[in-house]
């Protein structure tokens, strides 16, 4: 029997896809804390147990853009079900792994749930009266940027309490339901992307996206100049020229070209990187900070539930931030937003490099770190999902949260490389200066995204466009060349 839809509406479409994209978001970082657990009850090693990480990163990366740009094709209703589904069977056959090589087969299959992104913005820009969709892309923004932090949260206290197997209840919770909320509350969209996916285009993209991420994640454990990590990055330079040619000649290409070289697109995805590399940066090594030991001479000494209440602030100020970029676009535009919510952005990063003596302090920098990254997270995303046609949202968005995760899988590796490198002792604590050198490296980086959004702004005039995301936040559609 066919079950029909409820009568939609905005409301009912951004609670129904929040819900579910809340559940794929506590995995980013949900099994971090609990990998020591992990690597006991599994009886592995460091090495071992960091797949559980890199494949669920990997399977993200790619799922992402692919079942985006199928979504776009077939109905994102229907893909964005899907890769609910992936993120409800991966989450059980997790919770019951017996082998680590189980474990990394789930996380695998959880990472398909990485295309409700650029899936769920496409409904909602389909949902929404245009007027508003900036507001319903923000919102969605705040849920993806908060539910990454929650899982680091909670992570901690499950995993002690009930063991490691428990946190992927989690994201069940969260999933289960809203994939019933979707099933009969979101109509599928209307608008269809024409032509046929391209497999070559596809297969090329897959390929160096794991040849790079592959050495960005392990490259501190393999060594950077081992012969395994140097031909991985020559394997994926070669790859990734090999896909540009590809997609540039192609008739029906995956991801059109032209479009992501527009001036409108070319310098969002440019910032994306470098917004990825601060925002790991900063939420992987923030609560590694907070905990070292005061004997350091600069540490707090909290414990690992007390860094994760010390983030709240910063959660708290992500998700209030990412509601305001619809209605402050009225008067300040996308582009305006992310140049100035970077600008504090690399102040409260500069605050952890040089004034972190007490508790209170960190916690004022982290809540303006947080109301800087939900600004900037949320406007991005606005202007690329308005940027390009709607038969491409999904295809566009994904590759730009894609541009996120490699720059993430960098901002990481640079900051381990600063700070771990300064460990000095037998306990290998990092220095202070470590970690100074690390935050001012992050905030030096944060500027980078600033210039690149103003050259953007300017490209924009230079062009004759209306730069409507300067004055009203909604952007005009970019022409795509044919």
């Amino acid at each position: 029997m066919t079950v029909t839809p409820a009568p939609a509406t905005p409301r009912r479409t951004f609670a129904a896809l929040a819900l579910s994209v809340a559940g794929f978001t506590t995995l980013q970082n949900l099994v971090v804390p609990a990998l020591p657990l992990i690597q006991e009850d599994l009886g592995t090693d460091t090495s071992g147990v960091t797949w559980t990480v890199t494949a669920w990163l990997i399977a993200a990366a790619v799922a992402t853009p692919l079942l985006g740009r199928v979504g776009d094709m077939v109905g994102r209703r229907r893909v964005f079900l899907f890769s609910i589904a992936g993120v409800v069977v991966g989450s059980i056959l997790a919770a019951l792994a017996p082998t680590l090589g189980v474990l990394i087969v789930a996380r695998v299959i959880q990472g398909a749930g990485g295309a409700m992104f650029p899936l769920a913005f496409g409904l909602l820009r389909e949902a929404f009266p245009r007027d508003r969709v900036p507001s319903a892309i923000g919102g969605m923004s705040a849920v993806i940027a908060v539910g990454g932090g929650v899982g680091a949260v909670l992570a901690g206290p499950i995993s002690t309490a009930f063991g490691w197997r428990a946190v992927f209840v989690v994201p069940l919770l969260l999933s289960i339901p809203g994939a019933a909320l979707v099933r009969f509350l979101v109509p599928e969209s209307a608008d269809r992307a024409p032509g046929r996916l391209n497999v070559v285009a596809a297969l090329l993209l897959s390929g160096w996206l794991v040849a790079l991420l592959l050495p960005l994640s392990s490259g501190s454990t393999w060594g950077w100049g081992s012969p395994l990590v140097v031909g991985l990055f020559a394997l994926a330079a070669a790859l990734i020229v090999a896909w540009a040619i590809v997609e540039w000649r192609s008739r029906e290409p995956l991801v059109d070209m032209r479009t992501m070289l527009s001036p409108a697109i070319w310098p969002m995805n440019a910032a994306a990187v470098l917004i990825g590399a601060v925002m790991f940066a900063v939420f992987a090594y923030y609560p590694r900070f907070v905990q070292e030991p005061a004997a350091s001479g600069y540490g707090l000494g909290l414990t690992v539930a007390q860094s994760g209440l010390l983030m709240l602030p910063m959660l708290a100020t992500m998700g209030i931030a990412g509601f305001l970029v619809g209605p402050i676009g009225r008067v300040l535009g996308f582009r305006a937003q992310i140049s100035w919510s970077m600008g504090l952005i690399v102040v409260s990063t500069l605050g952890l490099a040089f004034i972190h003596s007490t508790v209170w302090l960190v916690a004022i920098e982290a809540a303006v770190f947080g109301f800087g990254l939900g600004i900037v997270y949320s406007a991005i995303t606005s202007v690329v999902v308005q940027s390009v046609p709607a038969t491409e949202t999904g295809v566009a968005s994904g590759m730009n949260a894609n541009l996120r995760t490699i720059g993430s899988s960098v901002g990481v590796a640079i900051m381990t490389a600063i700070v771990t490198g300064s460990a000095v002792g037998a306990a290998g604590i990092p220095t202070e200066q470590g970690y100074e050198t690390g935050f001012l490296t992050v905030a030096i980086i944060g500027s980078g995204a600033i210039v690149v959004t103003v050259v953007g702004s300017i490209l924009a005039y230079r062009r004759g466009r209306r730069p409507a995301d300067d004055t009203s936040g909604i952007e005009t559609p970019v022409p795509v060349a044919a």
